[in-house]
């Protein structure tokens, strides 16, 4: 609990937020129900976990590491950045803030499913979200230099959280439900904002997603004193040294060592029920680079495998033969 009355401290959007999940009104009641804020000789102070839902200098001051690190790097080291972005807004907006960012550097294709068209995404983005609210509710704030970090990759999105994983949480039976808070005060909170799930069902949501992606591996781990997620494309690695190869004594060479005849009959079977499909999504589903499916697609037609009728945007494939 801290000298300062919580009156005085600055936390309307979170008041905001608040009645718009919640569909209630915070009022002092609700904020004592909630452990917000104490009472001590007539006056209600702010308990640590209303500064960090708070936009408060206070929160900076005592939490300076209350925030989330983003950023896309070419590549698949940490050389170069294409894009960064801290996100230090109050806690109970960070996590969506952080799910957005990564949105806008993956891509999502779409495929046509008899007379529906079906939109998907390149990694599983709702375990995604889970794996970062997680992040933000059991994170260990005491730690100090430590951010949560959000990191997207060729190859992989990875978030990294300060604190160790608790004892009574088990990732390799993420079917099951577990349910466990560091954070006493704020896990509630979370859940009040539906953020969260009471029930302890948000690792079981992250394996039924996966199943849908089984070219994406989770993996996890305890580095130093953090725990780290990272949601990894399986035939990555194979396909990055196939482009290496191609860069370096020829395209032709780059694509058989990298992909043979396995990747060929998988586009011929991705444009049999998709005539219209773009190499954007093929290479997506492939967990390829376009650049690299563009190379193979044009030895396909080289090869007389295929052709293509119309124009780069509005055209369609015609299988040749398979």
């Amino acid at each position: 609990m801290l000298d300062k009355p919580f009156t005085s401290l600055d936390f309307k959007d979170f008041i905001e937020l608040f009645e718009e999940k919640t569909g209630e009104d915070l009022t002092v009641q609700t904020l004592r129900k909630l452990e917000l804020i104490k009472e001590e000789q007539e006056t209600y102070y702010p308990t640590n976990a209303l500064v960090l839902f708070s936009d408060d200098d206070l929160r900076r001051s005592l939490f300076p590491n209350a925030k989330i690190e983003c950023a896309r790097f070419k590549g698949v080291s940490t050389e170069e950045f294409l894009d960064q972005k801290t996100i230090d807004c109050n806690i109970g907006l960070q996590a969506e803030e952080a799910y957005n960012f990564i949105l806008r550097h993956i891509n999502k294709g779409a495929t046509v499913d008899g007379i529906y068209t079906v939109s998907r995404w390149e990694y599983p983005v709702k375990a995604i979200r889970e794996i970062i609210r997680n992040a933000c509710v059991h994170r260990q704030y005491s730690l100090t230099g430590k951010d949560i970090k959000v990191a997207i990759y060729d190859d992989m999105v990875e978030v990294t959280s300060p604190g160790l994983l608790p004892p009574s949480i088990d990732y390799s039976a993420m079917e099951s439900r577990q349910s466990d808070a560091r954070n006493k005060v704020i896990a509630p909170v979370f859940k009040k904002l539906g953020i969260i799930d009471q029930w302890g069902n948000g690792l079981k949501l992250v394996a039924e997603e996966l199943k849908e992606y089984p070219e994406i591996e989770m993996r996890w781990q305890e580095v130093g004193l953090s725990f780290q997620v990272q949601f990894v494309k399986k035939n990555y690695i194979a396909d990055n040294v196939g482009d290496n190869v191609g860069d370096n004594v020829g395209d032709n060479v780059g694509d058989n060592v990298g992909d043979g005849v396995t990747k060929e009959s998988q586009i011929l079977s991705m444009m049999s029920q998709d005539s219209g499909i773009s190499a954007t999504v093929i290479a997506g589903r492939l967990g390829i680079t376009k650049r690299h499916c563009e190379r193979i697609i044009a030895k396909m037609k080289s090869d007389k495998l295929i052709s293509r009728e119309g124009t780069a945007k509005k055209g369609k494939w015609i299988i040749i033969r398979k």
